[in-house]
């Protein structure tokens, strides 16, 4: 059985939000967009590389999907984490799109919950969900979430989508892994208790 792993990039203060570009969401009148830049270093990539070994699907939100394809398939494959999302299974959360240009991508087949609990029963490795915040939420509430690992920056922005919003009920968590960068970044890996 597969494992669904959360992948995110943080503020301290649990901003997800726009970390890639000025432009990536503005939602909200959001303008701090890009924040994550400047805090890049190698064992970041270092570690964020790892962490693709076990990945045998991902798992998008309409928005990140979109975001995703239109960036990584004119990516050189010499660029590894390029290679593995250009090669590897997509499935995408949506109620709008009917076709998929990204190849190795597809829409979800039915209802979120019982779709995401079909695919994490038909093989090993791990579903990886990269950004993707209002399908995080919806997994989160049907505990279909394995584990979380945080890149953790250490900014406060004090406006933008927030990675924990409503839990329907806490969540225990157990540390298995927790790497700083050069910048400050902490690298955490959590499974769900």
């Amino acid at each position: 059985m597969r494992k669904l792993m959360v992948i995110e990039f943080v503020t301290l203060d649990g901003v997800m939000q726009g970390l890639g570009s000025p432009d990536e969401d503005r939602d909200g009148g959001f303008e701090h967009g890009g924040w994550s830049a400047p805090y890049f270093d190698e064992t970041q990539a270092s570690v964020a590389g790892e962490g693709l070994k076990d990945t045998t699907a991902y798992l998008f939100g309409r928005r990140t999907y979109e975001k995703m394809a239109a960036f990584w398939p004119t990516q050189p494959d010499e660029n590894p984490m390029a290679a593995h999302l250009n090669a590897t299974p997509k499935y995408v959360a949506t109620r709008t799109l009917t076709s998929l240009d990204w190849p190795h991508a597809r829409v979800l087949d039915g209802a979120l919950v019982p779709a995401v609990q079909r695919l994490k029963a038909e093989g090993d490795g791990v579903i990886t969900v990269l950004g993707s915040g209002v399908l995080v939420q919806e997994l989160i509430a049907a505990d279909l979430v394995d584990g979380y690992r945080l890149f953790l920056h250490p900014l406060l922005l004090g406006t933008g989508k927030r990675l924990f919003r409503e839990l329907p009920r806490p969540q225990r968590l157990r540390l298995v892994d927790a790497t700083p960068t050069s910048t400050g970044v902490l690298m955490l890996g959590y499974d769900v208790a």
